[in-house]
């Protein structure tokens, strides 16, 4: 006889789970489960950077509370490092910590200084990355530039990097070793162009952040302006042909001819580096990032006044400014209008060149003897200003012998005295 063995049923050692009458989220396991998590999350890992509450400010330290076991430890070193950033904060106020490391008697040291400065390094990468733009305060320099402090984080501007306007101002009356002197506690934009968090290196460019901003604010001023309008700035430079006059982030031009309603020979005769002036916007060229301005136009037209100013026959001062074959241009004194004096009122006798009477720069009286107000045009005399000669009449009588001192010598010479002419 065979003896019988139990067949098992597998499913009797089975559970069901999901029968309606267990609550899975109050289970003890699960509970337990994230009791764990809870503690292993929280735990402190040398290199974290957490948020921490300030519990209390000792002298030299303070304690702050970052959900561990117990509360960490800044020391009064790192505080130093802060400067007065964190002067104001007080207790219960949060701050971002950086876990360095357990001490021997077990307390939690923590740094705000380091956890500022992975802030820090993390917002220059970003600057970095995007090719942005910041602005910092120059707070120390060397022979080779200066040095800005983005947060905890130093960073270092090469004189190469420097922009013309701060290279402007270094010092070359001293040792090259404070030759940057000046510029400290000066706001400075810059980008950064190189960065290594393992040397500690962070490089700035004010050269690059300055192009890229004068280009934006060209950008805005081109799409500001508008033809006929006023603008102000200063005269930046000068050259032969005209002055350009910094608007702001852009240059315009003022062209020799829209710089005086008089003749102008270099603009130095009119503005100098440095002087503000208000202009005219005469052209606005947003393909090639062109302005065009005026300094005449913010002036009254000089013919307008003519009429109320001068007449013909007026005797007038002018200053040759132009001499042509047929004769001599002069500008009035004191004001913009010019007039031609023609070869032939130059002088009484006959010449074949303004030159042989006249140079340019000379100043004369000149007599206004015509007026085309219509036509801009005034024709002048410098022979009709000429004082009126000395009459040529004379009177002749006999002197005495007695009282001629020559007559000692020879009796029969007589001296003929000019008298002066009478006048009915």
């Amino acid at each position: 006889m065979k003896s019988q063995q139990a067949v098992l049923d597998p499913t009797h050692f089975m559970f069901d789970f999901a029968e309606p009458d267990i609550d899975m989220e109050n289970h003890p396991m699960a509970l337990l489960l994230e009791e764990f998590e809870d503690s292993y999350m929280k735990t402190p890992v040398m290199g974290d950077i957490r948020q921490g509450v300030i519990v209390d400010k000792r002298s030299g330290e303070w304690l702050v509370d970052i959900g561990f076991k117990s509360e960490g430890v800044v020391s009064g070193k790192d505080l130093e490092r802060l400067g007065d950033e964190f002067d104001n904060l007080a207790i219960g106020d949060e701050v971002p910590v950086y876990v360095m490391r357990e001490d021997r008697d077990g307390n939690l040291m923590l740094s705000i200084s380091k956890a500022k400065a992975e802030e820090d390094w993390i917002l220059a990468e970003k600057l970095l990355e995007n090719q942005d733009t910041d602005s910092g305060m120059i707070s120390g320099y060397n022979r080779g530039g200066v040095i800005i402090k983005i947060g905890q984080v130093r960073g270092f501007v090469p004189a190469s990097q420097l922009s013309s306007e701060s290279q402007s101002l270094q010092r070359t009356d001293i040792d090259p070793e404070e030759r940057w002197s000046k510029l400290v506690g000066t706001e400075l934009r810059y980008k950064v162009i190189d960065l290594d968090r393992r040397r500690n290196r962070l490089i700035l460019s004010e050269r690059l952040a300055m192009r890229e901003w004068r280009q934006a604010q060209k950008e805005k001023l081109l799409e500001s302006l508008k033809e006929g309008g006023m603008a102000e700035g200063v005269v930046s430079s000068l050259a032969d042909f005209g002055a350009f006059v910094n608007l702001g982030g852009a240059d315009g031009l003022i062209h020799l001819s829209e710089l005086s309603w008089g003749r102008v020979n270099h603009p130095s005769e009119v503005i100098q580096i440095g002087q503000k002036v208000k202009v005219q916007v005469l052209s606005v060229d947003l393909e090639r990032k062109r302005i065009g301005l005026s300094l005449r136009r913010m002036q009254p037209e000089p013919w307008e006044t003519v009429a109320e100013k001068y007449a013909v026959g007026q005797v007038v001062k002018g200053v040759i400014t132009k001499m042509v074959n047929f004769g001599a241009f002069a500008r009035l004194e004191d004001d913009a209008v010019e007039g031609l004096i023609h070869i032939s009122e130059l002088s009484d006798r006959r010449i074949t060149h303004p030159r042989e009477v006249v140079s340019e720069g000379d100043e004369f009286d000149l007599r206004i003897i015509r007026i085309d107000i219509d036509r801009r045009r005034m024709g002048l005399s410098l022979k009709q200003a000429l004082p009126e000669p000395e009459s040529n009449e004379f009177d002749w009588e006999i002197v005495p012998l007695d009282e001629n001192p020559a007559a000692n010598e020879d009796e029969n010479v007589l001296v003929a005295e000019m008298a002066v002419p009478e006048f009915a």
